[in-house]
C-alpha cells in the first residue's frame, strides 16, 4: 500500500491530499529516508511523521484494505512515539502563552516602554 494511502488508513491525516502533500514537502520519513507518497510500505517499517510540531514515530504491524475506525486504529500501527516530544509541544504551548494573547491588537506605546525598561535591566 502507498505511504499517503496508509497515513489516511489510520487517521493520521484528514484527506489523502493532505497526506500527500505532507510526503512531497518532507514531512514524512521511513527509516529515516524522506519518501515520496507512491513509496510501497511493508509490516515491521517505521514512519516518522511531522504533525503539529511533533515527530511521531509509527511502527507498522498490518496493512489495512481500507480507511479504518478510529477504534481500530491500534490493530494496524503501533504508536512508539517518544514522551519528549510531547513535553516539547507543551513547552512551547506555555511559550506561546506568554506573549500577548491573540486578538488584542498591536503593541501599545505603553506595551513598548515596558518591554524597554524590562531589557535595560
Amino acid at each position: 500500500m502507498r505511504i499517503d494511502k496508509y497515513l489516511w488508513c489510520i487517521r493520521y491525516f484528514k484527506t489523502r491530499n493532505i497526506a500527500t502533500e505532507a510526503c512531497k514537502k518532507g514531512h514524512v520519513k521511513i527509516n529515516g529516508d524522506t519518501i515520496k507518497p507512491s513509496k510501497l510500505i511493508f509490516n515491521g517499517e517505521k514512519i516518522t511523521v511531522r504533525k503539529d510540531q511533533i515527530n511521531y514515530v509509527i511502527e507498522v504491524l498490518d496493512i489495512p484494505t481500507s480507511r479504518v475506525g478510529a477504534k481500530l486504529v491500534d490493530l494496524y500501527r503501533k504508536d512508539i512515539t517518544p514522551a519528549e516530544e510531547f513535553k516539547k509541544f507543551e513547552l512551547l504551548k506555555y511559550s506561546k502563552d506568554y506573549y500577548r494573547k491573540k486578538g488584542t491588537g498591536r503593541p501599545t506605546k505603553k506595551d513598548r516602554r515596558d518591554l524597554d525598561e524590562f531589557q535595560d535591566e
